[in-house]
């Protein structure tokens, strides 16, 4: 579970969101984009429940979580405030609390969610098939060999890709296998890429991503 951030101030929050934004324009400059092309999502994970009213404050209301009882919370706390993704790695016993409050769900990557999905799915349902890259067993998400198979059976629009990039310090690591998920959803005609997170979202954005997830990069 990730520690949460005690302390957080609006000042703090707004210099942060600043620093963040000069670096996603650059990045988008660099692959000659249009800033209104990628979507920021902030990990809401790292915020107290309490502290959210400081996020809308800053401007920021587009928010990714990461366990549907932190979703619940928040939306109970600050009702009509935020828009949601759900980003976590998805039970499928979870399924029928998120789908009804998430713009996009963004980790779907087994046959139990999809079975979920099938029984409690919404019209506006929309999401993304998570993609394991590099076979890693620790990681969930649909093998590429397997993505059209998997894409085929879900019953609600797949509109985008998503995977998690290997936590590394060094962002160029990670851009063959964003730009290998950009192929991937190309040659599907899906528009939504979310890859990308605080270590590596320029480079991300540079090959494509159309939602980068940044945590505490945008709090402090």
């Amino acid at each position: 579970m990730a520690e949460l951030i005690d302390g957080l101030d609006l000042a703090s929050i707004t210099n942060a969101r600043q620093r963040v934004e000069v670096e996603i324009a650059a990045a988008c400059h660099q692959a000659g984009r249009r800033r209104d092309d990628v979507d920021v999502l902030l990990a809401a994970k790292y915020v107290p429940i309490e502290a959210s009213r400081l996020l809308a404050d800053a401007g920021m209301t587009l928010l990714g979580e990461n366990r549907a009882q932190d979703l619940l919370a928040r939306i109970d706390a600050f009702p009509g405030v935020f828009t949601y993704d759900f980003i976590g790695r998805l039970q499928s016993r979870k399924v029928k609390q998120i789908v009804p409050h998430v713009r996009l769900i963004h980790s779907v990557a087994t046959n139990s969610v999809l079975a979920q999905l099938e029984a409690h799915h919404r019209p506006d349902t929309k999401v993304l098939v998570q993609v394991n890259l590099d076979g890693d067993p620790e990681k969930e998400g649909v093998s590429p060999d397997a993505l059209d198979e998997f894409i085929a059976r879900c019953p609600v629009p797949v509109v985008g890709l998503s995977t998690m990039p290997a936590l590394t310090a060094d962002a160029e690591s990670n851009r063959s296998g964003f730009r290998t998920l950009r192929d991937l959803a190309e040659e599907r005609q899906l528009e939504q890429l979310s890859m990308g997170t605080s270590q590596d979202f320029s480079v991300a954005i540079e090959e494509g991503a159309t939602i980068v997830r940044i945590g505490n990069r945008l709090l402090i």
